[in-house]
């Protein structure tokens, strides 16, 4: 397989927008965090507020992991660029190999992190039908 500098630049545009849908989804999650934390510190801490918080928890575990794995596929991708750049092919073609199995990492996550953040909607309504 031929590999040139502009291969691995392909990873660039989608990590902008992976980044940017991972920082949305961290703003929010941080929005939460405190919201429920305040909400613990004015009433007892009820089994609902705990499960949130556990989610939570989770889930900003799954959103670190994704943001790092993306940070460092783009890095192995710019590394890629380099070594390409300097004809050193081997060099290029495996830090690109392993900065598209780190993506995959990074999108796995993104997909469980989604299962778990159904789970904080199925703990609302579960909390809304008891009512």
């Amino acid at each position: 397989m031929d590999i040139t500098i502009s291969t691995p630049a392909l990873l660039f545009p989608a990590v902008s927008l992976l980044f940017l849908s991972y920082t949305n989804r961290f703003l929010a999650l941080s929005s939460l965090v405190r919201k429920l934390h305040h909400q613990s510190l004015n009433k007892n801490k009820d089994e609902i507020i705990t499960a949130q918080i556990q989610n939570l928890s989770k889930r900003l575990t799954l959103i670190r992991l994704m943001q790092m794995s993306g940070a460092l596929s783009l890095l192995l991708s710019v590394t890629s660029m380099l070594a390409l750049f300097f004809n050193l092919i081997h060099l290029g073609k495996a830090s690109f190999s392993i900065a598209l199995i780190v993506m995959i990492i990074s999108l796995i996550a993104l997909v469980i992190e989604s299962a778990v953040s159904g789970g904080a909607l199925r703990i609302m309504l579960d909390q809304a039908n008891k009512r």
